[in-house]
């Protein structure tokens, strides 16, 4: 008779911790027999320690396999896995096809959970004799984990000889709590007090006489001068007294504290400073000082109680509507146009609905302002559902974060507001993904995995089922050829003001005219925009100027040999910053005081060129003297309570500026030199530029301010559907097309390659060999650009070189960026979907 085979173990986990590594294999923990717990926290064994990782597939198993690590515990058993399988298998998908680490792309989209407060205890298992790892070793009776060196308890676990028991903490908080008075140590209710003897000693003198006396009469007391002055006499005489036996001391039960018994009758406090505010409050003197002496007597404790659960952001009023769903029934389409409201008002019918239905919505934005007024435009719709909206995002701490993503684990919350981070949200039946403006780069991570987030929303949309709607002010290129909804533009009036051909522009009163040369024009504030900064003045409005830039200037010149001063680590000009009077680089930090003369050939004078926020400012408060000029970007945001106020102003600032509310009476935006934002190496600069003319015309929540715009390219297609009054499809619709010849997205997918050492040699090598990989592995000419010098050809030391593979689809490139799996003489990072320049 054939023996039965014996059981096979059980499939190992991979198991991603938030590190830049691929997941690792872990084996289940002992005694375990379920399914794999996709999604489900777990505690593995990491460097000699303990860590969270995350189960993202069940391991390939095979030989070997009985010699890996056990998974120590299962964090998310009970309630679920912490985030859905769905999410995990479109995520981790992602990562494999960007050829980037697992625990790199998940320690940057999931920001909850990687830590956990637990109560660990731990025991030698039944039998086992842990003398040979020392008199300090686990016994037979539990004890706290923290007990014991946590390389000691691992090198106990992986002889598979030490039990485990794990249990949640519950998060708590100190106060300061009255102890009961039977609990109070005797020591701090008794005081020591002097009583007469009953009988007075024949050898008192009168006055000695006339002390017991009173001390007879009126009772004990706290000290000897309390009775001398008590008793009208000297300190002397009661001395006398005490030494002749008159007196003695004693020890007495005191009353209670006034201060024990306002704590005992109101409650616990927050703190020590808080017993003595509240007592004070109360007519009951009490200071800080105070109350930590009645604590250290023993009056009071400070315990731990359960915290109640951090306040989130509340939601807006609810509110329903009564207009029809309109929106596409498709699996990706897109709402644009129109202003913020107008489009949540539009996607308001199909969100309620789902809700309604209990399933889940996902709303991601790129910013906080877009995530505001998200959140003012949407939240309501959960309570007229029945259900709840959360936020999630960075600007939650981690302990709100962790609660928000409680609340949605367990079914209390259907829509979710957030940014990046909350695209690994546990909702239940997810069943829309909404991306707001998701052409913004801010949806670029600028470090780790560097994931444009809507390419990861799509594949979770996708795994869940679910619809993926691309909601904007302009829809990017990539979204054009998706079905959708178009909303009519906001009323914008733009007048450009041409530095190449000074323009006419009649219907706009008399600005700009044709007598005037490029010369005449102004800079870098035109007369045209003098002018009306000057009516805001007179009338007592408000404006807005977007400068290209922060600091004074882009860089420093000699004006004799046109040398400028440039950082010692990057290949970039020093930016000037009039307020410190110092050269920084905008790259890696470095600065410098401004030299008084040119290295080069000794001048004294310096040039300064491009325009930044400080120069503009500058000239403003020359242009409009008395005109009150604030500042917003990173150096410096002053503060616009005046103008919110309603008072009159103007404000220069960078992008930065459209992270706020719009002045009330804002009446006019200037945009001091738009070529900024297409002299930029990137095929998306255009888009970029015209996407920021679309979000300056919205900007306002009801007003159209005059946009006055200066440019040395007034004829470029983004500006003028602005200028003729063109919907947000135009001019991405032109784009798309011009793209479709070219080869580029959405009818291609890319890749960036940068290949970087600290020798340009080494790099450039570095960077040919991985041309001669890509083309042995089969890569086309027109699938492999490059290699070439980064535009700045030295960053931060090092000396990056580019290649750009261009390929049909996901699957084309994954193949590509396959043949990059081995190790290089150089530093090689992959950028899928790069934005910012190439």
């Amino acid at each position: 008779m054939t023996p039965p085979a014996p059981p096979r173990p059980p499939a190992p986990w991979q198991v991603v911790v938030a590190l830049p590594i691929p997941a690792l294999d872990f084996a289940a923990p002992h005694g375990y027999g379920g399914a794999v717990p996709l999604g489900c926290r777990v505690l593995v064994p990491w460097r000699g320690d303990l860590a969270v990782g995350l189960v993202v597939s069940e391991g390939e198993g095979g030989a070997g396999t009985h010699r890996l690590r056990e998974a120590v515990h299962i964090l998310d058993d009970e309630e679920g896995p912490w985030v859905p399988p769905a999410t995990v298998r479109a995520v981790t998908a992602w990562a494999q096809d960007a050829r980037l680490p697992a625990g790199l792309v998940w320690g940057d989209l999931l920001g909850v959970g990687w830590e956990a407060d637990l109560d660990h205890r731990v025991r030698a298992v039944a039998g086992a004799d842990l003398g040979a790892f020392g008199a300090r070793a686990p016994t037979r009776a539990w004890a706290d984990a923290a007990a014991f060196a946590p390389g000691l308890l691992d090198a106990v676990r992986e002889q598979g000889l030490l039990e485990e028991a794990f249990r949640p903490r519950p998060r708590t908080r100190p106060v300061v709590r009255a102890r009961p008075l039977a609990e109070v140590p005797a020591g701090a209710r008794r005081v020591t007090v002097l009583r007469a003897a009953p009988q007075a000693p024949a050898t008192l003198t009168p006055k000695g006489r006339v002390a017991w006396s009173w001390l007879a009469q009126h009772g004990p007391q706290p000290t000897l001068s309390a009775w001398a002055r008590g008793a009208g006499v000297g300190a002397g005489v009661v001395s006398g007294v005490l030494n002749a036996g008159g007196a003695g001391y004693a020890l007495e039960d005191a009353p209670p504290p006034p201060a024990w018994t306002w704590l005992r009758e109101v409650g616990p406090a927050e703190s020590l400073s808080a017993w003595a505010a509240g007592a004070s409050a109360d007519g009951v003197a009490l200071t800080p000082t105070m109350a930590g002496t009645l604590a250290a007597r023993g009056w009071a404790d400070t315990v731990p109680v359960p915290a109640s659960p951090p306040a989130l952001p509340a939601p807006e009023a609810a509110w329903t509507t009564p207009d029809p769903d309109r929106l596409p029934e498709a699996p990706a389409w897109r709402l644009h146009g129109g202003r913020p409201l107008g489009r949540f008002r539009t996607l308001a019918p199909r969100v309620l609905r789902l809700l309604a239905e209990e399933r889940g919505v996902l709303v991601l934005a790129p910013d906080h302002a877009t995530l505001r007024r998200a959140w003012e435009g949407l939240s309501g719709l959960a309570t007229a559902a029945g259900t709840r909206a959360v936020q999630v995002s960075g600007a939650l701490s981690g302990v709100e974060r962790e609660h928000s993503w409680q609340l949605i684990r367990s079914g209390g919350a259907g829509l979710v507001v957030g940014s990046y981070l909350a695209l690994t949200a546990p909702l239940p039946d997810l069943a829309l993904v909404v991306v707001l403006e998701e052409g913004s780069d801010a949806y670029k991570l600028q470090s780790g995995s560097r994931a444009f987030v809507p390419d990861v929303a799509a594949r979770v949309a996708a795994a869940h089922g679910a619809e993926l709607a691309l909601v904007g002010g302009a829809p990017a290129a990539e979204s054009v050829p998706l079905p959708g909804a178009v909303l009519p533009p906001p009323r914008a009036r733009v007048h450009v003001v041409d530095y190449a051909n000074p323009p006419e522009q009649p219907e706009l009163g008399p600005l700009s005219g044709v007598h005037l040369t490029p010369g005449d024009l102004g800079y870098p504030i035109s007369h045209d925009l003098a002018r009306l900064l000057r009516q805001v003045q007179e009338r007592g409005r408000q404006a807005a100027l977007l400068a290209p830039r922060r600091g004074y200037s882009a860089l420093l010149r000699c004006p004799s040999c046109e040398h400028t001063p440039g950082c010692r680590n990057c290949d970039v000009p020093l930016r000037f910053h009039q307020t410190t009077r110092q050269l920084t680089c905008h790259q890696c930090g470095y600065h410098e005081s401004v030299p008084d003369r040119c290295e080069q050939c000794g001048e004294r004078m310096w040039k300064a060129r491009g325009p930044g926020t400080e120069w503009i400012a500058a000239e403003v408060a020359k242009l409009a003297p008395g005109l009150p000029v604030y500042r917003c970007d990173r150096d410096r945001q002053d503060d616009l309570a005046p103008l919110h106020a309603g008072e009159s102003g103007v404000v220069v600032g960078t992008q930065l500026l459209l992270s706020g509310q719009a002045p009330p009476n804002l009446a006019l935006i200037g945009v001091t030199l738009a070529d900024t934002w297409l002299n930029v190496s990137d095929f998306r600069a255009s888009e970029r530029y015209h996407r920021l003319l679309r979000q300056l015309a919205e900007w306002h929540p009801e007003r159209a301010p005059l946009i006055v715009v200066q440019t040395f390219q007034a004829e470029h297609p983004a500006l003028r559907v602005m200028v003729e009054g063109k919907d947000a499809l135009a001019y991405p619709a032109a784009e798309e097309r011009a793209r479709q010849a070219l080869g580029y997205p959405p009818h291609a997918r890319l890749a960036q390659v940068e290949v970087a050492a600290r020798d340009a040699g080494k790099a450039q090598v570095a960077a040919q060999d991985i041309f001669d990989a890509l083309h042995g592995a089969g890569a086309t000419a027109g699938e492999v650009l490059g290699p070439a010098p980064s535009p700045v050809a030295r960053l931060r030391g090092v000396y990056p070189y580019h290649l750009l593979l261009r390929a049909r689809d996901d699957a084309r490139l994954a193949q590509l960026l396959g043949s990059l799996d081995r190790p290089w003489k150089a530093r090689v990072r992959v950028d899928v979907n790069p934005r910012g320049g190439l």
